[in-house]
């Protein structure tokens, strides 16, 4: 069983910065696409970023050159850092794992009505970050 643990979440100002971190269990990083979705408060959830097992990355419009995804292996734990970051940022993020391969669009949508859902493998249990103006 694939269980992902997830830390890092807090409250900061506006032009902060965070590091969100998950740690796998039952999967190693090279076998498995890895990302993050977040859900603001009364919004759809949105994948923020992903990672596949071959290292090629993914990021939101809303979030390029601002936050990086980047795996550490021998931890076993997938980073996400989170710089300039900006009100909007406030969410409820989560660290999804799946087997490699899944398409964005498909398994991995864009947007949904809220998270977790169904066609990923493993959810974390959510973080929430809060970003004050």
């Amino acid at each position: 069983e694939v269980r992902l643990v997830e830390s890092g979440g807090g409250a900061v100002q506006a032009g902060g910065s965070l590091r969100l971190s998950c740690t796998a269990s039952g999967v190693t990083l090279d076998e498995a696409d890895m990302g993050w979705y977040r859900q603001p408060p009364g919004q759809e959830c949105e994948l923020v970023s992903r990672i596949d097992s071959e290292g090629l990355t993914y990021y939101a419009a809303s979030v390029k050159g601002r936050f990086t995804i980047s795996p550490n292996n021998a931890k076993n734990t997938v980073y996400l850092q989170m710089d300039s970051l900006k009100p909007e940022d406030t969410a409820v993020y989560y660290c999804v794992a799946d087997a490699p391969g899944g398409d964005y669009g498909v398994s991995w949508t864009y947007r949904t009505t809220s998270c977790p859902y169904d066609d990923l493998d493993a959810w974390g249990q959510g973080t929430t970050v809060t970003v004050s103006s």
